[in-house]
């Protein structure tokens, strides 16, 4: 007899529960047998006592397991089924620029992603932007883009991983976010369940990193990594910094328009194109694409300045609905806010720190992200020019340019803006825009 209760107890006395005992409770929650307050109970003795690798391993496929695992053997795909995953940041507009990169080097890419929430932006809310394409749509469709295109970006349906979803939920109304297994666990099985060969993680470090500290994202790392490949998939990670924003800008549609120019050569912000070739080479060595990071930087630049990388999102875009020619007119379709403001600098000297989480705040209070899954986001609102750690400034040099729906809102985002930055006489220390995870 399944008895919720009885795992509970092992797991709140501090016991190794047993693979047989993880499978029983997530199958109960998927169907519904488990009840909301057990689902509580289980994440919180979790939270508390912790999981071995091998629990983290049986809680991973069992949460993939309840739903449908993508099967790609009937396509013979020439090449690697593969991803990546962030933990979120600001100004993160990677996953738009990774995948067809990745897709034109000869891997294929079925990246299922999230959308926004907190200060984080959300690739979904980002695809969202473009009139007419699709980030809900069935398995049979997302399979046959990933097939036709080599890369399709959409959201997770409700046949991937559904236990998450209830497991989540609770996570998120009962303070046990933050636990590394649980957090492992959830962003593994919706990854898994696309049916990958390679997996490379992005964990983010700094002001505006999810994780509190160097420490915890080097712990959430190496969780990903030990149970990504305990799970039968090879995994790796790279360490990338979030003490200023990503990308020179924050916003749904200004981030689509960012990664536009850089697939056509417009504009390659140097920190953005930095940490998307590290990600993109780190994942075409971990599926075997390339034999090394060296080879592998080799034949993503060739697939950029050829233009392959844009095609392939180009035509991504398109069988997903969007605009044929979004590439060639992006400002035709994209939104624009009607009020545009500059932030400038009220005395000289270096830009010395970046509150990077209060700047996407900035963005949320302009509307262009949410603190309630169920709010709605103004794609044109956001940051655009944003200045970069290290520079310095004269006083009246341009800050940031802030795009805002209404002259009030645009002042108090001019005024937050201010407030997250700080310009001191001295520079600020150089820190490692990314790290291996050995290191």
């Amino acid at each position: 007899m399944f008895l919720p209760q009885e795992i509970i107890r092992k797991k709140r006395d501090g016991n190794v529960l047993e693979a047989a005992d993880i499978n029983a409770f997530v199958r109960g929650v998927a169907a519904d047998e488990v009840s909301e307050g057990q689902i509580a109970a289980f994440t919180m003795a979790t939270y508390l006592n912790g999981m071995t690798s091998e629990e983290a391993v049986a809680l991973t496929r069992a949460m993939r397991d309840s739903g449908t695992v993508l099967n790609w053997k009937a396509f013979n795909l020439p090449g690697p089924i593969v991803d990546k995953h962030s933990s979120g940041g600001v100004g993160d507009v990677v996953s738009l620029m990774m995948g067809p990169m990745v897709a034109a080097c000869g891997g294929f890419v079925p990246m299922i992603s999230g959308r926004g929430l907190g200060h984080t932006g959300g690739t979904l809310d980002k695809f969202d932007s473009i009139p007419g394409y699709q980030t809900s749509i069935s398995i049979e469709k997302f399979q046959q883009v990933v097939r036709d295109v080599g890369v399709a970006i959409i959201g997770q349906t409700a046949e991937l991983a559904p236990a998450d979803k209830r497991i989540y939920a609770t996570r998120d109304v009962t303070a046990t976010v933050e636990s590394i297994p649980l957090i492992t666990a959830s962003i593994l099985s919706k990854k898994l369940s696309a049916g990958l060969d390679a997996l490379v993680m992005d964990v983010k470090v700094g002001s505006g990193a999810f994780m509190p500290t160097l420490e915890k994202s080097r712990e959430l790392a190496r969780s990903i990594v030990e149970v990504g490949n305990g799970a039968g998939v090879k995994t790796s990670a790279l360490l990338t910094d979030m003490n200023e924003p990503l990308a020179p800008c924050a916003g749904n549609a200004i981030e689509v328009r960012c990664a536009v120019d850089y697939l056509i050569g417009k504009s390659r912000p140097q920190r953005l194109h930095e940490v998307t070739m590290a990600l993109s080479a780190q994942l075409l060595v971990t599926a075997g694409i390339a034999k090394g990071v060296g080879e592998a930087r080799q034949v993503l630049t060739h697939c950029l300045e050829s233009g392959r990388a844009a095609e392939c999102f180009a035509k991504m875009v398109t069988a997903l609905g969007g605009p044929a020619d979004l590439l060639e007119n992006p400002r035709k379709y994209m939104p624009v806010a009607p009020v545009i403001k500059p932030v400038l600098a009220m005395r000289s000297g270096f830009i010395a720190a970046c509150d990077t989480r209060r700047v996407g705040m900035v963005v949320v209070a302009l509307g262009g992200g949410r603190m309630r899954a169920a709010d709605k986001i103004d794609f044109a609102v956001g940051l655009a020019d944003i200045v970069s750690l290290g520079m310095h400034v004269n006083t009246g040099d341009l800050l940031a340019m802030v795009h805002a729906r209404t002259e009030e809102a645009a002042s108090s985002a001019m005024r937050e803006f201010e407030q997250a930055i700080t310009i001191s006489d001295l520079a600020p220390a150089r820190l490692p825009l990314v790290q291996m995870l050995t290191e």
